[in-house]
């Protein structure tokens, strides 16, 4: 569906969908990342030497990072089309020499990098809207109580209006960016005017001198360095969305000069004016612009963080479908786009921790403190996986890819020994956010996998069972009877408990199976797969991508084709509930196997989540004990 959309969208569009979806996280950093890297806690002189050094940095880091690592590299790594970690690890997994070492490896590295995009989920809205809004504090002191107040109100309209969808709104993303780029550019070139000389920091032997000469402070200054390249992955996460060609237009067309010609117009700010190092930014303007920039800004935040919620709500999908998140109630926004969900429980879990967030660090400059971590260290696992795709997908030499890697990796380091030493004065919430969903992540997958073959074990052969049901003088019925389950090697359990209790067997048994393959979407003539095992027995399965959402209603009406047709009315589906019960003594850790359960007990219902029809279903219980 997404290729179907690209190819008849105009470049035009894309690219200008692209400006407004990819690019906000990192537009909205000249709001705040110069500002940091002249925090007073730097200690760091407003000096010509300086301000060159730290905007040569700021330039080579984008450049490396941004236009070389993810724009040059690692979006060559498409899955189907599809980018973001989740992709790249099931692209890494497609390997069939991959060993379970390796594994056990690269799934672990792939989980927690998605696990740090959650942290980044609740860090990027609060210090993106607080830094917007802080700005009132300009127009006059009188807005400084209201800061806070201001930003939550903000944060909870934006997060009200997700269940409505981002398709009416999302029309607009693209303009409103498009004038938010041109501003940062505009605003940058009236003050180079009065400092033409910034424009010497594409010369990096500026940031090698700014290094050489303030080794510790250029090291400590790369924890905000990097605020100048958060949001740079959102160019991989996004390109299944509008493809490679249009992120590449706009973010050298358009992205890159603007916030290279912003930053140098901040640096000449500084020269000329120090004092304006308060926040420099909106010291750009003209005073009688300063209320529309913050209105602007607000804007631009807005659609920031809007892109990242999404990608949040994306990312918990693709877990769920890979089977490392339990069911949760997903919605869809939009008839068209198959990429606009919203996830009810996460968006308001969301909105609680961002609110706390806002609360407790209470200025964006606090904050910076907890952003970046979080980032420099899914950059880490996104240059690790690349590397691995690169040797067994692309045929790479390992001289030639570690050629590659290793310096990027470098880079990676560098900015994640700088930000961890920010751990303290905050950056502990989104490596504390990372490892909770990991670990949430990892005992989901792993418990299931304990269920699974604890069900196994109590249940028989597939084939035996209906060889002997062939010879057996069970009553049968009319109608249709489908049973989900997870392997067509062994019986379902609903169906022997169906057997055990009503005693009966309908005249047309379906064995459902639904299979999430390691690419985004299933194409129309691979969805299906039927087989006809007796004369009262169909094996049945269907395949989705692990960007799809499962429904069994329009998956049996699929089967018209092939002889088979349902009748709703005359259809019933047998569906089992397992009651866990924890032996506390199990293959994982006691408190893991609470927290399985827990998540058991409050994951969606099968129904819901398959959108089988609730007044054809019916539930038969067993007790599982762990």
């Amino acid at each position: 569906m997404h290729s179907e959309n690209k190819q008849h969208t105009p470049m035009t569009a894309l690219t200008l969908g692209a400006l407004g979806v990819v690019f906000g996280d990192i537009g909205t950093s000249p709001l705040y990342a110069l500002k940091e890297c002249f925090h007073a806690s730097h200690g760091l002189a407003i000096t010509h030497d300086n301000v060159l050094g730290i905007l040569s940095l700021i330039f080579w880091s984008i450049t490396l990072v941004v236009s070389i690592k993810y724009v040059a590299f690692i979006m060559r790594a498409d899955n189907n089309g599809e980018g973001g970690i989740m992709a790249l690890l099931a692209l890494s997994l497609r390997n069939k020499q991959v060993t379970p070492l390796q594994n056990l490896l690269l799934v672990s590295v792939g989980l927690f990098g998605a696990a740090l995009f959650f942290g980044d989920g609740i860090i990027t809205p609060a210090i993106s809207v607080l830094s917007a809004v802080e700005g009132l504090k300009l127009v006059t002191p009188v807005f400084e109580p209201y800061v806070i107040p201001i930003t939550i109100a903000v944060l909870v309209t934006l997060f009200v209006i997700q269940r409505h969808g981002t398709s009416s709104v999302g029309k607009l993303f693209g303009p409103v960016m498009l004038v938010w780029f041109s501003t940062l550019a505009v605003l940058g070139i009236s003050n180079i005017s009065q400092y033409p000389a910034v424009l010497q920091l594409i010369n990096p032997l500026w940031a090698i001198e700014f290094i050489s000469n303030h080794t510790f402070i250029a090291f400590v200054t790369l924890g905000a360095v990097v605020l100048t390249i958060t949001g740079g992955e959102a160019l991989y996460a996004d390109m299944g969305h509008f493809g490679r060609k249009p992120i590449n237009y706009a973010w050298f067309g358009l992205v890159l000069p603007a916030l290279v010609l912003n930053y140098c117009g901040q640096g000449a700010l500084l020269l000329t004016h120090p004092e304006a190092v308060e926040n420099p930014f909106y010291q750009l303007a003209p005073s009688w612009f300063i209320l529309p920039l913050i209105i602007l800004a607000t804007l631009a935040t807005v659609i920031a963080s809007q892109a990242v919620i999404s990608g949040v709500f994306s990312i918990a999908r693709q877990a769920m479908q890979l089977g490392y998140l339990p069911r949760f109630e997903v919605l869809h926004t939009s008839a068209k786009e198959i990429g606009q969900i919203y996830i009810p429980v996460l968006n308001w879990i969301l909105l609680a921790s961002i609110i706390i967030l806002v609360l407790m660090f209470k200025s964006s400059s606090n904050l910076a403190s907890a952003y970046g971590i979080a980032v420099t260290m899914t950059m880490i696992c996104d240059t690790f996986l690349a590397a691995f795709v690169a040797i067994t997908i692309w045929g790479w030499s390992k001289k030639l890819t570690l050629l590659v890697a290793v310096p990027l990796l470098l880079t990676d380091l560098a900015f994640f020994g700088a930000t961890s030493l920010k751990f303290l004065q905050g950056g502990w919430f989104p490596v504390l956010i990372g490892i909770s969903v990991f670990t949430i992540m990892l005992t989901w997958k792993q418990g299931r996998e304990i269920l699974f073959a604890k069900l196994n074990s109590e249940t028989m052969p597939l084939n035996l069972f209906v060889n002997s049901i062939g010879a057996g003088s069970i009553q049968t019925i009319e109608g249709t009877a489908v049973f989900m389950t997870g392997t067509h090697a062994s019986v379902p359990h609903a169906l022997l408990h169906n057997i055990k209790h009503n005693k009966i067997l309908h005249e047309r048994n379906i064995l459902l199976t639904l299979h999430t393959k390691d690419i985004p979407v299933v194409d129309a003539q691979d969805r299906l797969k039927i087989e006809q095992i007796s004369p009262s027995f169909w094996l049945i399965t269907g395949f989705y991508g692990f960007k799809e959402q499962p429904d069994v209603p329009e998956l049996l009406a699929l089967c018209k084709p092939h002889q088979l047709e349902f009748d709703m009315m005359d259809t019933s589906f047998f569906l089992s509930r397992e009651r866990l019960i924890p032996r506390l003594e199990g293959k994982i850790a006691p408190w893991r196997e609470l927290l399985f359960v827990a998540m058991s007990r409050n994951a969606a219902s099968a129904t819901d989540f398959f959108h089988i029809p609730t007044n054809r279903v019916v539930e038969l219980g067993t007790q599982i004990e762990l």
